[in-house]
């Protein structure tokens, strides 16, 4: 990868997206399209398809038709594996342009998400693809004369709603089991990050997956989304975002045939740092990376920085030292380190916080305000608040932009309870060369995944899950599999 052939795929015009259903593109069944407002400059960039509740439903009819007539569900396990691994070949194969695509549309900066989305996305197809003929069915014990058996079956239609921060990415981490098993699907991307997963499932098609058994409908979450919910003929709703929607879909659910609902929702996750840290520097620069890449736009971002009071000024002035060698700008620029914020409308609410941050007595230690508004897009400046309370608003509230919140703390104890003192629990990180404290710090922070000496960087071979409001079930791993199927017994007498 190199800045020309980046710029090359910048300069390509970006052709109006529409829906696929029943493996054909579709318009919005009123005609209605939606400008996709790229974050780089403010400027269109392209129109999608502006969905209806009669589009989803048709979607939707597309994918149960497919289950019910085994075009997928009943192909050998060998052959869904063909067609996947040819899925992921294919991304490999596009990733630049499904990269700057998009960059072009979300923000992220080109040198992670290279990496993150179609680098990720390929290799989560991949992997389930490898897994799909591995996944057995049980025998039980029982007495001689009968036979218990238990087939683990494709639940059927799976609904599937993704965010905007890493749309292939999180696209991939619910497709790849999903399709695996033997599911038919309905994707629906975030109206302010589509394209690059559409463009993705286009792929899919070229790869041999027969039409219907994965369909996309682009829109409002308020339209599309609640059709999806609603409808008695999904079977699981999967979804990573907000607490908000996560709530309504499980509304959704109940209003309509009880489908099952798994939800992968926000975090306020805490990076703990003991004064006996085997690297204070090291700890600082990935304390930095870990809230300020993707401009803090990351589900399991370390959001909420926890110090020993004992090293807490020097510490908070190593990672602004290296916060500010970090450089905000063009995202499809190599030497740039973190990108644009996603849209306007999460812009303000960012700046909302570090205002409401300041009135509640914290102090801003670095940054604090929007910046290159020369370009017309959206950028913020990584910001450091410091003197944040266990009951303030940058404690308790997810953000979802760069900023972080910084805390000192006495005692281990007392990092604990910090660290449990918001209804989050999707992930976190302590920083000790103490073993018996780091486990004890496993044990005692109630989080889906907890890091020890390190931020981030788990990869597929373990699940993505949270806890209290932060969601429930896993992304990723093999365990990710048993969303997307049902257990079935056979009792036979023999």
């Amino acid at each position: 990868m190199d800045q020309q052939q980046i710029d090359t795929f910048r300069a390509q015009p970006v052709s109006a997206f529409s829906h696929l259903i029943d493996g054909k593109h579709v318009p919005a069944s009123d005609g209605g399209t939606m400008d996709i407002i790229s974050p780089i400059d403010g400027q269109v960039l392209t129109t999608t398809a502006k969905g209806t509740t009669a589009d989803m439903e048709a979607a939707i009819a597309s994918a149960r038709a497919a289950f019910e007539d085994g075009r997928w569900a009943g192909q050998p396990p060998a052959a869904r594996k063909k067609v996947l691994l040819k899925w992921a070949d294919l991304i490999e194969a596009n990733a630049l342009e499904l990269a700057v695509l998009g960059v072009r549309d979300n923000g992220t900066e080109i040198g992670m998400a290279i990496k993150a989305e179609p680098g990720s996305a390929a290799g989560t197809i991949r992997y389930y693809a490898e897994a799909l003929d591995k996944i057995y069915g049980e025998i039980a014990p029982t007495s001689s004369d009968i036979l218990g058996m238990i087939h683990k079956e494709p639940v059927g239609v799976v609904g599937a709603i993704i965010p905007w921060n890493f749309p292939m990415m999180i696209g991939a981490w619910k497709l790849g089991p999903a399709l695996a098993m033997g599911n038919s699907v309905v994707l629906k991307p975030s109206e302010t990050a589509s394209l690059s997963l559409m463009r993705m499932c286009e792929l899919a098609l070229e790869a041999g997956l027969p039409s219907g058994v994965l369909n996309a409908v682009t829109g409002e979450g308020k339209v599309v989304g609640e059709a999806m919910g609603l409808s008695m003929d999904v079977d699981v709703i999967v979804f990573t975002g907000s607490g908000g929607t996560g709530r309504r879909l499980m509304e959704y659910a109940a209003r309509s045939n009880m489908k099952r609902v798994y939800l992968e929702l926000g975090g306020k996750s805490p990076n703990i740092v003991f004064a006996d840290a085997p690297n204070l520097d090291e700890a600082a620069q990935v304390a930095a990376g870990g809230i300020f890449r993707n401009s803090g736009q990351v589900c399991v971002a370390g959001s909420r920085l926890l110090v020993e009071a004992s090293i807490h000024d020097d510490f908070v002035a190593a990672v602004a030292k290296a916060t500010v060698q970090m450089r905000v700008g063009d995202p499809l620029s190599m030497e740039t380190h973190i990108g644009a914020v996603n849209s306007e409308v999460q812009l303000k609410a960012n700046l909302r916080f570090v205002k409401t941050a300041t009135s509640e007595g914290g102090k801003i230690a670095l940054g604090g305000t929007q910046i290159l508004q020369e370009t017309g897009g959206y950028y913020m400046e990584p910001t450091i608040v410091t003197g944040v309370t266990r009951d303030a608003t940058l404690t308790q509230k997810e953000v979802f932009g760069p900023v972080l919140g910084v805390t000192p703390f006495e005692t281990e104890a007392k990092a604990i309870a910090l660290a449990n003192a918001t209804v989050y629990g999707l992930a976190g990180a302590a920083w000790t060369s103490n073993l018996g404290r780091a486990h004890r710090m496993i044990r005692g922070v109630r989080t889906g995944v907890m890091h020890i000496n390190t931020y981030g960087g788990a990869d597929g071979t373990v699940p993505l899950g949270g806890v209290g409001q932060s969601g429930n079930g896993s992304d990723k791993s093999l365990h990710a599999i048993e969303k997307y199927v049902s257990l079935k017994t056979a009792w036979i007498k023999l």
